[in-house]
């Protein structure tokens, strides 16, 4: 039941991961600062949703006291988050919510990699699931560098970007590869925040206090970067239009409920399983839900809600082509495809290996019950021995 119960929380947050890149993306196109933008996201969040939430569930207990260990842990899980959020919103403005969707296939494999320098995962190449996991991080590396580096000619094009020059293009290109290699960065990054927290969680479980404090330093890490990089006061002026939503939008769902949930799922569940679920589309997760609720449980699996991944993509694709204008190329298209097949090899190894590790606990939990079953007879016969020994 834990496992469904983890397995429906991180669907329900996940599937809005395309919205988030996708309005933030249009608020950037609105001239909003991204740097003043990871400020403002994580300030409200600390301050009108977090605070709160810590004073309520703290009324009447007091959380653990924090050790200067765990303090110096969350404060390097805030520049780890303060590092997620410039890298990706940076190449999210470099280039497009759909590559974002593309890129953010890697984190599984990056945290797969990270998990086994930690020990928190095992590698075994001549056991089946090591083998898949690891052959499908090689392959979402590949596909993620024929993304970045790779376009080719155009699938899908608006009238506005028909019109651009030969010099346009040629920016674009320019921009798209700077903007891949920078949520790659935010990707890797991403991973070690994952590995973080399930090390912070283990000795400190107080998902909230941690998920709050880590809040507050990436709100003063980000405003120290934000003025260094940005000097222009006018910057930090928001405007009454996509700007409010986009902040209002990440700060209750990145960086508050999301946080929390990613925080609580790598305590019950590990890191590499968390990771599994990014990203998940809502419109499609909703759509295809039903289609596909029947097979999450016949394939007896939590790693399979990530079917809807690809479908994600897809509706990150149009998404950004019907609202934002962009151009969908077949660079694109290929790289997709070659990181979801390495991404679904990745999760398919998990599968087998918690699969394996619930026959394992079975098959020992039904010999541990026959041997209980047939100690009290034994024990019978012991004493009835003795009592009739003591008779003579």
């Amino acid at each position: 039941m834990m496992s469904v119960g983890v397995t429906a929380v991180m669907v329900a947050v996940e599937c809005l991961e395309v919205g988030l890149s996708t309005v933030s993306k249009a608020a950037m196109n609105g001239g909003m600062n991204r740097f003043v933008f990871v400020v403002y996201s994580n300030g409200v969040a600390a301050i009108f949703l977090l605070l709160p939430a810590s004073l309520f569930f703290y009324w009447k207990r007091s959380p653990p006291p924090l050790t200067s260990s765990i303090i110096c842990r969350i404060f390097v899980l805030g520049l780890l988050s303060c590092g997620v959020q410039t890298c990706m919103y940076t190449g999210i403005g470099y280039s497009s919510p759909t590559l974002s969707s593309a890129i953010g296939d890697l984190t599984p494999a990056f945290t797969f990699i990270l998990a086994i320098f930690s020990g928190m995962e095992k590698l075994n190449l001549r056991v089946k699931s090591s083998l898949a996991k690891s052959i499908g991080t090689i392959v979402s590396i590949a596909g993620a560098l024929t993304v970045t580096f790779y376009r080719g000619p155009a699938i899908l094009i608006t009238s506005s970007r028909s019109t651009d020059s030969h010099n346009k293009l040629q920016l674009l290109q320019t921009n798209w590869v700077i903007g891949g290699l920078l949520l790659t960065v935010a990707c890797f990054f991403l991973s070690l925040s994952y590995i973080f927290k399930t090390w912070i969680i283990k000795d400190y479980p107080e998902v909230l206090m941690v998920t709050f404090i880590r809040c507050i330093f990436v709100t003063i890490q980000s405003a120290i970067v934000a003025l260094i990089a940005e000097r222009d006061p006018i910057a930090w002026k928001l405007k009454p239009d996509m700007e409010l939503i986009a902040i209002g939008y990440s700060a209750v769902f990145a960086e508050a409920v999301r946080n929390l949930v990613h925080t609580w799922a790598c305590h019950k569940k590990g890191p590499v399983y968390t990771c599994m679920f990014k990203p998940l589309g809502i419109v499609i997760a909703i759509v295809m839900g039903l289609l596909f609720f029947g097979i999450l449980f016949i394939l007896e699996g939590p790693v399979f809600v990530s079917m809807f991944n690809l479908l994600a993509i897809v509706f990150s694709v149009f998404m950004g082509f019907l609202f934002l204008g962009e151009t969908l190329w077949l660079g694109s298209l290929i790289g997709v495809v070659i990181i979801v097949v390495g991404f679904y090899s990745v999760m398919l190894g998990k599968m087998k290996e918690e699969k394996t590790f619930e026959d394992t606990s079975t098959t020992t939990l039904k010999s541990h019950i026959s041997y209980d079953e047939n100690e009290p007879l034994l024990q019978n016969e012991t004493e009835e021995g003795i009592h009739n020994k003591a008779s003579v």
